[in-house]
């Protein structure tokens, strides 16, 4: 059922992407650097080089998983557009276990609404709210550590202190290649899926600039309303030629790509926790990244593969010839694409630089996780009637972009769920 379910959702967003130049010479420098063997396009996940899934199709149309509701009944599902939940409601006899009834909601103007349960034993309430967004709801709704709860003024419905528990991040590390010759536009297409535990990927061209660009943008607010001093560097012209564009739209003649390395699991785990009862407001996530040092090996040798790529003579074309890898590194290290400080040992280090360059490419998971907060059927414990089924009740996520899982486990349930009806 769960190959079915992956096929279901590969029907409508996964395609064949073409490969030009950029992305070839990735996977020949791959290949040059011994991750082997080639496996060409497949949507498995096996050790090797290989071609992935796109959610482009030939046509350069994006697609998402609201394409899934083309499989929908249009009679029998109601979509709100713009809606955010605030809380569940339960009602909990004396000595009972509570239940799910309702749902309390705000439409886009900002009027409130609740959605209640259809009277029925098999009627329940699903929560898909995503690893930030589905503890933050269930501690907003009264199930949670108690004693976080209690300090934010919210009615304890179930002490459950494992909610918001194992949050992890895939930690990512980048290099940023500018290149003598034209990129194309390209997201990632090929991976090289390696032994140590970390996938090496890239993707070049219009994309990764604006993706730049908005790193430079918003850490330079988000900096400005620090504590610390904060300037921009001056010593790049590729950087202060992104930055400088009040449209990113104009640095189309910038050429460069980017190649990184994703850590999968990870083994490092963190927490979330509220910071406020508004439910618009972010909770506080601590992933602690590399605190295993498992992770910061892995980030280590994923380092060293991409250096392997960048100096493979399959690369050569895109590598200026004068530029050393270590002139990369050291160019990573100038732009402020985080709000870590930089060491001086980060120039000759590689464990440093993972620990000071490491971003996120938000596949965040945990927080609700299988046999802690839900059963293997994705029911909460100790509550009736509600299930939470999305990435916060993973352990791991792979090196890829994990949203095929999500997608499958929806449908997965979904069936599952029709089935015991």
């Amino acid at each position: 059922m769960a190959n079915e379910s992956y096929e279901w959702a590969e029907r409508k967003v996964a395609f064949q992407p073409r490969v030009a130049a950029w992305q070839a010479a990735v996977r020949d420098g791959l290949l040059d650097a011994g991750i082997l063997p080639y496996r060409g396009f497949t949507l498995e996940h096996l050790h090797g080089t290989k071609v992935g899934g796109s959610i482009f199709d030939e046509n350069g149309h994006r697609h998402t998983a609201a394409d899934l509701l083309e499989y929908a009944d249009s009679t029998k599902i109601r979509v709100y557009l713009h809606a955010t939940v605030h809380r569940l409601l339960f009602t909990s006899a004396l000595g009972g276990r509570p239940k799910a009834y309702g749902v309390l909601f705000k439409d886009s103007k900002g009027l409130r609404h609740v959605a209640f349960l259809n009277y029925g034993p098999k009627n329940e309430i699903i929560i898909s709210a995503g690893a930030l967004g589905s503890p933050q709801l269930l501690m907003l709704s009264g199930i949670g550590p108690a004693r976080n709860l209690e300090a934010h003024g919210i009615r304890v419905i179930l002490d459950q202190p494992m909610v918001g528990q194992g949050m992890s991040d895939n930690p990512m590390n980048v290099v940023f290649v500018p290149s003598p010759r034209p990129v194309e536009i390209s997201l990632i297409q090929v991976v090289g899926i390696t032994e140590v535990g970390s996938y090496v990927e890239a993707a070049s061209g219009f994309f990764e600039l604006v993706w730049a660009y908005r790193i430079a943008q918003d850490f330079a607010k988000l900096a400005n309303q620090s504590m610390d001093a904060f300037t921009l560097p001056t010593n790049s012209t590729i950087f202060q030629e992104l930055i400088q564009q009040p449209d990113p739209t104009r640095s189309r003649n910038i050429q460069a790509g980017v190649i990184l390395e994703k850590v999968i699991g990870p083994f490092s785990t963190g927490y979330l926790e509220l910071q406020t009862r508004n439910p618009e407001d972010n909770p506080r996530v601590t992933f602690n990244y590399f605190q295993d040092p498992r992770d910061l090996q892995r980030c280590v040798q994923g380092m060293e593969i991409i250096k392997r790529v960048v100096e493979s003579p399959s690369f050569s074309a895109f590598r200026y010839p004068f530029a050393s890898f270590q002139s990369l590194i050291d160019f990573m290290l100038s732009v402020p694409i985080n709000l870590r400080r930089k060491h001086l040992g980060s120039t000759y280090s590689m464990e440093q630089y993972c620990i000071d360059t490491v971003m996120t490419i938000w596949h965040y998971h945990g927080g609700c996780q299988v046999n802690r907060v839900v059963d293997r059927d994705y029911r909460v414990l100790g509550v009736d009637a509600l299930r939470v089924i999305d990435g916060s009740t993973f352990y791991n996520s792979p090196g890829t972009n994990p949203q095929a899982t999500v997608m499958m486990l929806g449908r997965y349930m979904g069936q599952k769920i029709l089935n015991e009806r």
